[in-house]
């Protein structure tokens, strides 16, 4: 009597189709298998009520609301200000930088309008 096979191809379409069946079986065991259940219980404490802010809370809030709406404010300033000096000049002979100035000159004029 022999016990085991020497002549088995996983290859073949029949060992193929037998391990796809096995995974595919596996899967599906292991998402309808029953997961224990935990009761979580609600303990209520002093520190778990819901916090209500006092008067100073809600100054508090409204001064870092203000100080943040300053702050934006201000950058959007800087933002500004580094694309006035950022801009590019462009001049007659096809040569342009971030330095010459002509006063009197069509960016003068248009910028101090």
């Amino acid at each position: 009597m022999k016990l085991w096979n020497t002549n088995i191809c996983l290859t073949s379409p029949v060992s193929i189709l037998i391990i796809a069946a096995l995974l595919f079986s596996t899967i599906v065991l292991a998402n309808v298998w029953p997961k224990e259940v935990v009761i979580i219980k609600e303990v209520k404490t002093e520190e778990d009520k819901m916090w209500i802010p006092t008067k100073e809370d809600i100054a508090y809030q409204d001064s870092m609301y203000t100080i943040i709406a300053n702050t934006q404010n201000d950058i959007t300033d800087i933002k500004e200000d580094i694309v006035y000096i950022l801009e590019r000049l462009d001049y007659e002979d096809g040569t342009w930088d971030s330095i010459r100035y002509v006063k009197g000159g069509a960016i003068d004029k248009h910028r101090n309008k």
